[in-house]
């Protein structure tokens, strides 16, 4: 694009959108730009940056709250946080190694895309943690929702919606959100040998034990090599958090559960920090060209999904969130396209075409598309929030 905004202060971001707003002039919002490459690409005259809206306004960790203007670094929040010995829940992944950019990823472009790392399965998504947010939406005015206290219930629930709309609703300048206690210690059984079925099954009986599993994913042999200290060969990953008394109790009772499926190995504290930072953060994809895609499914689906995709284009794969999320990669061409397409229909799932050229992501759908009367309603809420269509066209839908 041939020209880029990228204010200091929310009031800078006020007075670009409502200039947009009255010439009619489309807007490609974004934070330091580290996810362009995900979904449609934008045709916009002018960039919009909220990059320069940086630093920690709130943290108080005994309210387990924090909050930060929209460009602020996650390392920056990351840092701040576990200094107090505290975390992120949602577990944020970094996913330069996919995009190949050097930009830090920052809170608000995070929450914007809704991204959620492996424990997404037993904690929740991003946005079920965002407390209040501060947006400018595309007339130019100022949004508040939520609060700062995790009592705060008053006015409508504003943060869900805009986590995950990608810039389409409103321009995020600030963001709230709960925080926990980080554990103190982690482990990690690791169940070799077992195909992706009864993988899953190994671990849905994880997840399912009273034992507070907090991650569970397979790798096939392909791809095992790419996650450190897991060792050769398929492997099911099924990771415990707490204190280090219970994770030591919890891991011989989860292995003594799990003995039916096979002899459990179990990774220490730092190996399995290690190891689920590869998953969280899509390590055996990192450097792979062609197209990457994220497929949502019930979890006893993922294997089929991952079978049919294989067959398909020969694509690599491994599953996260107890085999409900299959990472895909392979060409970048319609015709795989096409096949993760219908292996998430059949399956009863979702599709993200996460990664590919702009060739592919302007030609071909990167979401499902919405039912009928569904779209109406999104076409409402959008209509209502950028009554003039000028934040980030395309980007999600055609």
């Amino acid at each position: 694009m041939s020209d880029a905004l990228a204010p200091s202060d929310e009031a800078g971001i006020v007075e670009a959108i409502r200039a947009a707003h009255d010439a009619g002039e489309p807007l490609a919002v974004a934070g330091r730009g580290s996810k362009a490459g995900l979904l449609r690409p934008v045709q916009a005259a002018r960039g919009l940056s909220a990059a320069n809206l940086t630093g920690i306004t709130l943290y108080s960790p005994s309210e387990l709250i924090i909050s930060a203007r929209a460009g602020t670094t996650l390392a920056e929040l990351e840092a701040a946080v576990a200094a107090k010995g505290q975390h992120i829940i949602a577990e944020p992944p970094d996913f330069t190694g996919l995009f190949d950019r050097v930009q830090p990823q920052t809170i608000g472009g995070m929450v914007a895309a809704n991204l959620s790392g492996p424990r997404r399965v037993a904690w929740g998504a991003m946005r079920d943690h965002v407390m209040g947010i501060r947006a400018v939406n595309g007339a130019g005015e100022v949004i508040r929702s939520g609060g700062r206290v995790l009592k705060n219930v008053t006015g409508l629930d504003l943060c869900k919606l805009f986590a995950g709309s990608y810039g389409t609703l409103g321009v995020l300048t600030e963001v709230t959100l709960k925080v926990l206690p980080a554990a103190a210690q982690r482990a990690t059984l690791v169940l070799r040998g077992l195909d992706p079925t009864r993988a899953v099954a190994a671990l849905a009986a994880a997840l399912g034990s009273p034992y507070a599993v907090s991650g569970a994913a397979y790798l096939p042999a392909a791809l095992a090599g790419f996650v450190p200290g897991v060792g050769a060969g398929p492997v099911a990953l099924a990771r415990l958090e707490d204190f280090a008394p219970s994770v030591a109790y919890r891991s011989e009772r989860l292995r003594a559960d799990l003995a039916p499926f096979g002899a459990a190995m179990v990774l220490n504290d730092i190996a399995s920090r290690t190891a689920w930072a590869a998953i969280r953060d899509c390590a055996p994809f990192a450097g792979m060209q062609g197209a990457i895609w994220r497929v949502s499914v019930r979890p006893s689906r993922g294997p089929g999904v991952a079978a049919a995709l294989e067959r398909g284009f020969g694509a690599a794969w491994f599953l996260d969130w107890g085999g409900g999320l299959v990472w895909a990669a392979g060409p970048a061409t319609a015709e795989a396209h096409a096949v993760v397409v219908a292996a998430a229909g059949d399956a009863g799932g979702t599709f993200t075409l996460f990664r590919a050229p702009e060739t592919l992501r302007a030609v071909v759908d990167v979401v499902p598309p919405e039912p009928a009367p569904l779209a109406r309603i999104s076409r409402r809420v959008k209509d209502a929030f950028d009554p003039r269509g000028i934040l980030n066209p395309g980007r999600i839908v055609r």
